[in-house]
């Protein structure tokens, strides 16, 4: 099993990372699975619209709602985060190299989103990389069974962490 999780400090910083790095790994030949997340500013009107690309060519999906431009709260889509879930579902029955997952969030520190497929995904002998933020930390490492390895946040780190022969 090879898990491993990253984290990154500015906004979008992660999202950028993540989808740069499924983008070079299919152009290399790797056969990926998961999503990533595409953040689109939205600068007069609210906060940015956030949408996710099934890897490696399914369908973008906005996973954001539109709450009022002074809300604060969660603008997740619990909805449209279950159709990514269902597209991404899909296309696990063919074989892949890896499966990234933009963000270890909420939804799969409570059990849902893509928790299962996290699962699945190793169980199927894939490396599987993540995002984390330091508010689901925990969660995710209770989830992994503290066998995930931190990769720094950077291109070479992830690529070098991918190459790497397992132990």
């Amino acid at each position: 099993m090879k898990i491993a999780y990253t984290m990154t400090e500015g906004k979008g910083d992660l999202d950028r990372l993540l989808a740069d790095f499924a983008d070079k790994l299919g152009a290399r030949g790797a056969r990926t699975r998961g999503i990533v997340q595409i953040n689109t500013d939205c600068e007069t009107t609210h906060r940015c619209d956030m949408d996710v690309q099934v890897l490696p060519d399914g369908p973008r999906i906005r996973i954001s709602q539109f709450l009022g431009k002074e809300s604060s709260g969660c603008r997740l889509n619990p909805e449209a985060l279950e159709q990514a879930v269902f597209e991404t579902g899909k296309r696990m029955d063919q074989e892949f190299d890896v499966f990234i997952l933009n963000k270890f969030g909420k939804q799969e520190s409570d059990g849902r989103g893509f928790r299962d497929l996290v699962a699945q995904a190793l169980s199927q002998g894939a490396h599987v990389i993540t995002g984390i933020n330091g508010m689901n930390r925990q969660n995710f490492e209770d989830f992994s069974g503290g066998l995930a390895t931190y990769v720094a946040p950077d291109p070479d780190s992830l690529m070098a962490w991918y190459d790497a022969d397992e132990d």
